[in-house]
C-alpha cells in the first residue's frame, strides 16, 4: 500500500470501530498526539488511548476534504464526527501521518480546542432536538 492508502485504511478501521485492525497498521514506536494535548508514545499507549474512545463514542465518521503525500508524510484535512447516541461532536481537523515500511509511526492531529468545546456544548441541545423530532434535525 502507498502511504495514502495506509492512512485511508487506518481511518476506515477507526470508522468501523475496529481498533485491532487500525493497530495492525501502526508501528511499535508510534506516536499519537491531539495537539495541544500530551502525546501517547508507543503502540501500547496508542492502543490504550484508542480503546478509551469506546467509552465516549459509539460512532466515528471521517469526512475527508483533502489528502496529500510527500514521500512518507501524509497530510489530511477532514471533519471528524464523534457520536454517542443522538449526540455528535463535529470538529475540523488537520492531521499529519508518517508511514514507514507500511506502518504508521506518527499520527498528529491539529484542531481548535475552543471549537471542540463549543461543539461539545452544542451537542446536548442538538441531541435533545433530534430525540424529540424523530432524528430529522
Amino acid at each position: 500500500m502507498t502511504p495514502i492508502e495506509t492512512v485511508q485504511s487506518f481511518l476506515k478501521a477507526l470508522e468501523e470501530l475496529n481498533f485491532e485492525g487500525a493497530l495492525e497498521l501502526c508501528g511499535d514506536d508510534m506516536v499519537y498526539q491531539n495537539v495541544p494535548l500530551p502525546a501517547a508514545r508507543g503502540k501500547v499507549a496508542v492502543a490504550r488511548t484508542l480503546r478509551s474512545f469506546e467509552r465516549v463514542m459509539d460512532r466515528f465518521e471521517v469526512r475527508m476534504h483533502n489528502i496529500a503525500a510527500n514521500g512518507p508524510v501524509v497530510l489530511t484535512e477532514r471533519t471528524d464526527v464523534l457520536a454517542k447516541g443522538k449526540y455528535e461532536i463535529v470538529i475540523w481537523v488537520c492531521g499529519t501521518f508518517e508511514v514507514h515500511d507500511g506502518k504508521i509511526t506518527l499520527w498528529r492531529d491539529y484542531f481548535d480546542l475552543a471549537a471542540l468545546t463549543a461543539s461539545a456544548v452544542l451537542a446536548v441541545p442538538r441531541g435533545l432536538v433530534r430525540a424529540f423530532s424523530g432524528g430529522r434535525f
